[in-house]
């Protein structure tokens, strides 16, 4: 027996190969690809065995459960190097937030608009988050203007994703690159 095959824990995720394999019958599959066809597993153990390489189980729910006769070592080093390749592939969107309060001014306004079209140009999410303190808390109703004005700014650019909420002291909004 091999190191690697002392080294596994059949979990969900992880292959059977060689003794570890408990099926009477499976389908092989040659070091090259092609189809050998339904066998005996003493069979299929054999023949990878005259081959000098191991027999792994890659398809243990088809009926009946497909083997292939691979070098286990190579085998598992490719599998893994497919997956840190898909996951390079991958585009994580992060969700920038940009705070301000009801009685923002003008000019700072435009200043958060730019800064969301940098965000949402290149591919993020923004979050729009308005802060009430004390009184502010009152007229909260009236500041749903300054989201819509934001919104409206960067129609070209975005769309709204989620509209204007208030929830407890913060009213939100989050906008998306227009696709």
């Amino acid at each position: 027996m091999r190191k690697e095959e002392k080294a596994i824990n059949n979990n969900n995720n992880e292959l059977f190969i060689n003794e570890q394999i408990r099926d009477r019958e499976v389908r092989v599959v040659g070091e090259d690809g092609e189809q050998l066809g339904v066998m005996p597993i003493e069979e299929a153990l054999r023949r990878a065995e005259d081959a000098g390489l191991d027999l792994v189980k890659i398809a243990p729910t088809a009926k009946p459960p497909v083997c292939k006769i691979v070098d286990y070592g190579k085998y598992k080093y490719d599998q893994l190097r497919k997956a840190k390749e898909a996951k390079k592939k991958q585009k994580i969107v992060d969700i920038k937030e940009i705070r301000m309060s009801p009685n923002i001014d003008t000019n700072d306004l435009n200043t958060k608009i730019n800064a969301a079209r940098k965000f949402l140009t290149k591919g993020n999410r923004v979050k729009f988050t308005i802060r009430f303190r004390g009184r502010e808390m009152a007229h909260m109703g009236a500041s749903v203007h300054i989201l819509t004005d934001i919104a409206e700014e960067l129609k070209d650019v975005a769309v709204v994703e989620k509209e204007p909420r208030t929830e407890g002291r913060f009213m939100n909004m989050i906008m998306a690159e227009k696709r």
